[in-house]
């Protein structure tokens, strides 16, 4: 028998909430909200990646790395309803179709973004700037995964 991975789980229930969740948010603003999540992310990344590559900020990588974990833990899989893996209106998508026929998996990568920000705030916490680098290697891990496999 498999073991399930507590990310897993949360991942899947966050997928599982997607239609209670969405249903008073029109689809193209499903797709308008996600862009701007995964944005503000990156934007956060980018400011961490800055911090290690320049002069060291330990506020600013703190708040940077909640933010990430914010957004991780959010729920952003009520946002990805059947219908929305393609342009509609004036909101573009990349996501593609597979992502909402394989729940499971995307479940486990949604943990698994959490479980590395969730790290990434542990590390930033600490003041250790190696280990920043290192859990920020992590997330941008997770992040990739789930775009080389759900990204068009």
């Amino acid at each position: 028998m498999k073991k399930i991975t507590i990310a897993a789980v949360l991942g899947i229930a966050a997928l599982s909430l997607a239609s209670s969740a969405s249903a008073q948010i029109k689809p193209e603003d499903q797709i308008k909200y996600r862009k701007a999540a995964y944005s503000f992310s990156s934007w956060n990344m980018n400011k961490i990646k800055a911090n290690l590559d320049g002069t060291y900020d330990a506020a600013q990588v703190k708040a940077a790395a909640n933010a990430i974990a914010s957004v991780a833990g959010s729920g952003l899989g009520a946002l990805f309803t059947p219908g929305t893996e393609k342009a509609i209106g004036d909101q573009k998508t990349t996501v593609k179709p597979e992502l909402f026929q394989k729940g499971a998996e995307v479940g486990k990568l949604a943990g698994d973004f959490a479980a590395a920000s969730a790290e990434l705030v542990k590390a930033a916490d600490s003041g250790d700037v190696a280990a920043v680098k290192a859990a920020h290697g992590k997330v941008g891990a997770t992040c990739k995964a789930c775009h080389d496999k759900f990204k068009i």
